[in-house]
């Protein structure tokens, strides 16, 4: 589906970002802009503003006389949210679900250690709030609904850390946490055992309770990674 707002570089995007990231254009490979122009029946100035966004995700690099160079998968912006969502839409979805939720499975911990240090009123009640809609959305096959709630909460524990490296990968565990949705790799409904870590996390932080949420995250994070070894091996 192509991104709103892009238009028709966004349509390009579309078709190339999840090509490249699927390997069917191999590290080393040559794109030529007017070959590509041609194919997706778009301006070279189109063409160009495509591969500047490809660019910037480091996927690819543009040389004169040569064109345009997939570039090693080593070097790609992994942490981009959009580069997260291409991957997850191809076959390397296993790799990149387990890779993105070690990564939350480092983080979040400490993360929600400082944020029962250095949260804000607004943001308790946030989290009580994003809480109590999971809760709500727990049952009945709402799943959208609740990936809403269940993305707020995980944005507010990351920037009620204080830290703003921490904040910054808000974006990130929003991806891994709608792919795991968009791409039915979950129960039907939120495991329960799941949810009432959220809700004891919310009151961890709201007490201040900096070990408490730091092990609560754990718990989390553990059964994030035990649904990959059911769902997604």
């Amino acid at each position: 589906m192509s991104t709103p707002g892009r238009g028709l570089h966004g349509r390009v995007l579309d078709a190339l970002g999840p090509a490249i990231t699927a390997g069917e254009y191999p590290p080393g490979s040559v794109l030529r802009t007017d070959e590509l122009a041609q194919r997706f029946e778009v301006s070279r100035s189109v063409m160009r503003e495509a591969v500047r966004v490809l660019e910037s995700m480091h996927l690819v690099e543009s040389r004169r006389r040569v064109g345009v160079t997939v570039r090693p998968k080593a070097e790609w912006n992994v942490y981009d949210p959009q580069v997260i969502r291409w991957r997850l839409a191809g076959a390397d979805r296993p790799h990149q679900l387990r890779s993105l939720t070690v990564l939350r499975s480092a983080i979040e911990p400490v993360a929600a250690g400082l944020a029962a240090r250095h949260a804000t009123a607004e943001q308790c009640a946030e989290l009580t709030e994003c809480a109590l809609g999971m809760v709500a959305h727990s049952r009945g096959h709402r799943l959208a609904d609740y990936l809403f709630h269940d993305v707020a909460f995980h944005r507010v524990i990351l920037a009620a850390s204080g830290n703003e490296m921490f904040a910054r990968l808000g974006d990130v565990v929003a991806e891994v946490l709608a792919g795991r949705t968009e791409h039915e790799v979950m129960f039907e409904d939120p495991d329960p055992a799941a949810v009432t870590l959220h809700v004891q996390l919310a009151e961890a932080v709201r007490e201040g309770d900096a070990p408490r949420a730091e092990q609560l995250t754990r718990e989390i994070t553990a059964g994030a990674l035990q649904e990959l070894d059911i769902l997604a091996p």
